[in-house]
């Protein structure tokens, strides 16, 4: 039997990623999307006080499309989700799958020194972070 292998957050989480104003419009945070392979977008915080949000794709998907709603007319801060469940990015991945599993989260901001350093979900703790498994 082999040693688990610690493998962190950082090491696989998405550094890329979108950050959009809650007061702009669904339009616009989209159109500006510039990596929507994270399937969501973090929503600044407003002053020193407030708390991060994000978008997720299946909010607009939700929220906009599936009610014929127009982006144009419907603020991100509307439907966007606020707080949101942070992680760190020393976290051992096994219990960033546990975390985000327990409150039915599909991904999460990586938060450290309260700046957003990424993105992480489930498909970058399976597929990158299992990858020292696979002996490559």
């Amino acid at each position: 039997m082999s040693a688990v292998k610690l493998v962190r957050v950082h090491e696989v989480m998405k550094t890329e990623f979108d950050r959009v104003d809650g007061i702009i419009t669904v339009a616009e945070a989209l159109c500006n999307m510039k990596h929507p392979e994270v399937r969501a977008l973090v929503v600044n915080k407003r002053h020193a006080d407030d708390e991060f949000g994000m978008l997720f794709l299946m909010d607009i998907a939700r929220h906009v499309l599936a009610k014929d709603r127009s982006p144009e007319r419907v603020n991100v801060y509307e439907i966007m989700t606020k707080p949101v469940l942070t992680v760190s990015p020393k976290m051992d991945i096994r219990y960033c799958a546990r975390l985000l599993d327990r409150f039915g989260v599909l991904r999460a901001p990586v938060l450290e020194n309260d700046e957003v350093i990424g993105v992480v979900g489930f498909s970058d703790l399976v597929l990158r972070g299992m990858e020292p498994y696979c002996g490559n």
